[in-house]
């Protein structure tokens, strides 16, 4: 494991799937296509259009490389094998190379091939042809674009290799090699699922990613999904002209109020349950009276004597989305990180509980 060859090998995959999937630390290096060559492709919000013409080729093209990268730098990492003599080289070694010098070739063919006629072949502009009128081409739209990306009022969401924008005419997807566009008035929109984590990349808050489908009635232009987080799908809708359909099994959480209810059931899912006596007959919930109470708070996160959280005498009388609520109202707004961690009174007897205390009755 110690040898330069495994090292190397090792280094250089790491590099390359960051490099490819550039995360955050790699944007905050610069170590991205997109700032290595900001020379050469313009500024996005001067030129939107343009700027991706060229991103997306040189994406393509720097990716391309990176089997050739390695290769060179194995022909250091290990001279032993005199990488750098072909005839020398092993059999492997030299069918790795061709197809090292193979994707590059076909990258470079293929970005040609892109660029002739002004990069009029290239799909986004193929994509925005679709919608230019008769006497102009697809660089009118193009301008279209280009000056309604400029606006200050446009919806942009999202990761830089999965961005969404939306602005008054257009809904796009950019991603690392190939922009989406369709006309406004002509998509249908459908949310197609949902996904729940509790916790973020970002922070350690509870997050619902939805997962919006984009179909355009326009012929020839292909649909694509979007994804964002659902406390921005209001601000989402506002931007939309058309409405957004929803499945019947997708639940859509807006605020984060809602988000945290819904982490809250299902942390509580997983403690430990409480039987009620059977002399003992559940009630209607106080903080609803819709439904019958069913949770009880049992002090089960540590020892009877020990921590903050106290032990609770009461009987069951909250349902769980009001217990839910009411430990949400006690947190502090501003410092959402905290809630899944913190303590707060039982509404009845003031006895302090944390989230591990709230058992299901059974």
């Amino acid at each position: 494991m110690d040898s330069p060859e495994v090292t190397f090998t090792l280094a250089y995959l790491v590099f390359a799937v960051c490099f490819v999937f550039t995360p955050t630390e790699f944007h905050s290096a610069g170590l991205t296509v997109q700032n290595l060559l900001s020379g050469w492709l313009g500024s996005e919000d001067a030129a939107f259009v343009p700027y991706h013409l060229r991103r997306t080729s040189a994406t393509l093209l720097c990716h391309s490389l990176l089997p050739l990268g390695y290769y060179v730098g194995m022909c250091f990492a290990a001279s032993e094998k005199q990488l750098y003599s072909l005839s020398q080289a092993p059999e492997a070694w030299r069918l790795f190379l061709l197809l090292a010098v193979t994707l590059p070739t076909i990258a470079s063919t293929l970005i040609y091939y892109w660029s002739c006629d002004q990069w009029a072949r290239h799909p986004l502009a193929r994509t925005l042809a679709l919608y230019a009128l008769p006497q102009s081409g697809w660089r009118a739209v193009a301008s279209s674009v280009n000056t309604e990306f400029r606006r200050i009022d446009k919806f942009a969401t999202g990761a830089p290799g999965a961005r969404v924008i939306v602005t008054d005419t257009w809904v796009m997807k950019v991603t690392t090699y190939r922009v989406h566009a369709a006309r406004q008035q002509d998509v249908h929109l459908t949310v197609t699922g949902s996904r729940q984590h509790a916790l973020s990349a970002d922070s350690s808050l509870p997050v619902q990613l939805l997962t919006i489908h984009v179909a355009s009635a326009s012929p020839g232009v292909r649909a694509f999904d979007i994804r964002l987080n659902s406390t921005e799908y209001g601000e989402l809708c506002e931007k939309l002209r058309a409405p957004i359909r929803s499945a019947a099994n997708v639940v859509i959480h807006q605020s984060l109020g809602d988000l945290f209810l819904e982490t809250f059931a299902s942390l509580v899912e997983v403690n430990p349950t409480y039987s009620v006596p059977s002399s003992q007959e559940l009630e209607a919930c106080i903080g609803c009276m819709q439904t019958r109470a069913s949770v009880k708070l049992v002090k089960t996160c540590q020892e009877a004597a020990e921590g903050e959280c106290q032990q609770c005498y009461c009987r069951p009388m909250w349902c769980l989305t009001c217990m839910g609520k009411w430990f949400a109202s006690r947190q502090d707004p501003q410092r959402p990180d905290t809630w899944l961690a913190s303590r707060v009174p039982c509404p009845t007897c003031r006895a302090r509980f944390c989230i591990l205390d709230v058992c299901a009755v059974r």
